[in-house]
């Protein structure tokens, strides 16, 4: 199967869902995005190292990374291989002098570890296909937004089910605007269930 390479372009939360986070995947020279929820612990691993910042002392990634280095193990890519039940599986392509592996690993963990070693980040055409949200062309340069969060009420599930899917397509489009990936999520989601049947 073909790769597909991405980037981190956001890391968003949600003022009013404490604990919900997602990061943000861009389509590298594409219009997709796949938006992944994770903890807020990662979420933090993963913003601390894209802002570059220095903790007093190691976060767990850090010291993986350290840990991974000391032993001249070198994390090559990290492949988003596989979407189960709106769960994302993910493994690490590593190598030594001698050898190189596959490790399965969180998408969370993987993710914060690519952006500590600058590796690069793929996935798969049908996880896209699947997951993935297709932004509009605006013809200006995609930016990089490392943290972002909305004081918005997200919609209720039972909100959405109400919705035709015009209604849940001009919505989508609208949160997408707000770079709110949580809510994108949950009506990209809804919109998703209703193709299925």
């Amino acid at each position: 199967m073909k790769k597909i390479e991405l980037e981190i372009v956001a890391l968003s939360h949600s003022i009013t869902q404490t604990h919900s986070y997602a990061v943000v995947l861009g389509e590298v020279n594409g219009l997709r995005r796949l938006p992944i929820v994770i903890g807020g612990f990662e979420a933090q691993a993963i913003a601390v190292a894209l802002e570059r910042m220095q903790p007093s002392r190691p976060l767990t990634h850090d010291l993986m990374k350290n840990f991974m280095m000391a032993f001249s193990v070198e994390l090559h890519e990290v492949i988003i291989c596989d979407l189960q039940e709106g769960i994302f599986y993910s493994k690490l392509l590593c190598s030594n002098e001698n050898d190189t592996v596959e490790i399965d690993s969180r998408t969370s963990d993987a993710l914060a570890l690519a952006v500590r070693f600058g590796c690069p980040i793929y996935t798969y055409e049908n996880i896209l296909e699947n997951a993935g949200i297709l932004m509009e062309d605006t013809g200006t340069k995609k930016k990089k937004a490392v943290v972002s969060s909305t004081n918005e009420e997200s919609p209720a599930h039972d909100d959405l089910k109400n919705l035709s899917v015009e209604e849940l397509n001009t919505l989508l489009n609208d949160v997408l605007e707000q770079e709110d990936y949580i809510r994108a999520i949950a009506i990209r989601d809804e919109i998703n269930s209703r193709r299925k049947k």
